[in-house]
């Protein structure tokens, strides 16, 4: 789940005045992590689960809103792009993707995460590199995670058979800065959704959560389409953000926009470097 730069720092204090009265969520209180294990990855990178295919060059617009510190409605934008970096973590072979969030039509965020699928189609969350921009649009600070690295682990971000009634699933952990510790588990399957961008069958809806919001009573809901990913995001309870996006565009980056995402996302690898950690660069996978 996400919070707003200027949200962020009043988390725990709002978590500890709402803790008593926060409403109670079907969700499970589990906190086990997952190990990766390299042997159980013979395609890491041909990623075709049919809740989250990550085909290279796929582009996605949301758009939605958020709610400020003063309760005012913000837009929200997500653009959304796989490109074709390959980068190893912790010696797995991972897909780039790279996030932009726009708000109030300036860039607050943009992030690369890795992901990789397993021989068992669950796609597993490697990592991310995520920069913070002002109002102003200057780069203001950036922080990252990579399982492997000073204890960091990967999860499931989409098991490879997403079941009603299973256990909440780690999404992956990372102390210090990052403070990542998200779980999902899936709320409902056989959903039909209608939005802007058409109706979709066969839906489910997976429930996710860190443990600050939790805490403070809200979870974050993804609605997720076959063959497309998720195409809403809403929320439960009190959270502070109150995000919610639907998918407004979808397509496929032509040749020369292919580039122009690459060469942005690798000017964010290559920053990353001064964010505190040491790893090889992404390549281009072949074709």
């Amino acid at each position: 789940m996400k919070l707003s730069r200027t949200q962020i720092n009043t988390v725990v204090i709002a978590a500890m005045v709402t803790s008593f009265t926060s409403p109670v969520f079907a969700v499970d209180n589990l906190t086990n992590l997952l190990t990766v294990d390299a042997k159980n990855f013979s395609r890491p990178t041909i990623i075709d689960n049919k809740y989250m295919p990550l085909k290279p060059g796929s582009y996605a617009e949301y758009d939605g809103w958020t709610i400020n510190d003063e309760d005012e409605k913000i837009p929200h934008k997500v653009i959304k792009i796989v490109t074709d970096l390959v980068k190893t973590v912790n010696g797995i072979e991972t897909v780039v993707s790279w996030d932009r969030d726009i708000v109030d039509g300036k860039l607050e965020e943009s992030e690369l995460y890795f992901r990789a699928q397993d021989d068992e189609g669950n796609v597993w969350h490697f990592g991310e590199v995520k920069e913070v921009y002002d109002e102003d649009g200057k780069l203001v600070g950036a922080k990252t995670w990579l399982d492997g690295f000073l204890g960091a682990k990967s999860g499931i971000i989409m098991p490879g058979k997403p079941a009603v009634g299973a256990p909440s699933i780690s999404q992956g952990f990372a102390a210090g800065v990052y403070n990542w510790d998200d779980r999902g588990q899936v709320r409902s399957a056989g959903e039909t959704v209608t939005i802007p961008a058409g109706t979709f069958k066969d839906v489910i809806v997976i429930e996710e959560w860190s443990s600050p919001e939790l805490e403070m009573g809200a979870i974050q809901l993804k609605y997720y389409a076959p063959g497309i990913g998720y195409i809403k995001v809403g929320f439960e309870g009190d959270d502070p953000v109150k995000e919610t996006l639907t998918l407004t565009k979808e397509t496929q980056l032509n040749a020369q926009e292919m580039d122009k995402a690459r060469a942005e996302a690798l000017l964010v690898e290559e920053r990353s470097y001064y964010y505190g950690r040491d790893t090889k660069p992404p390549l281009r996978r072949q074709q």
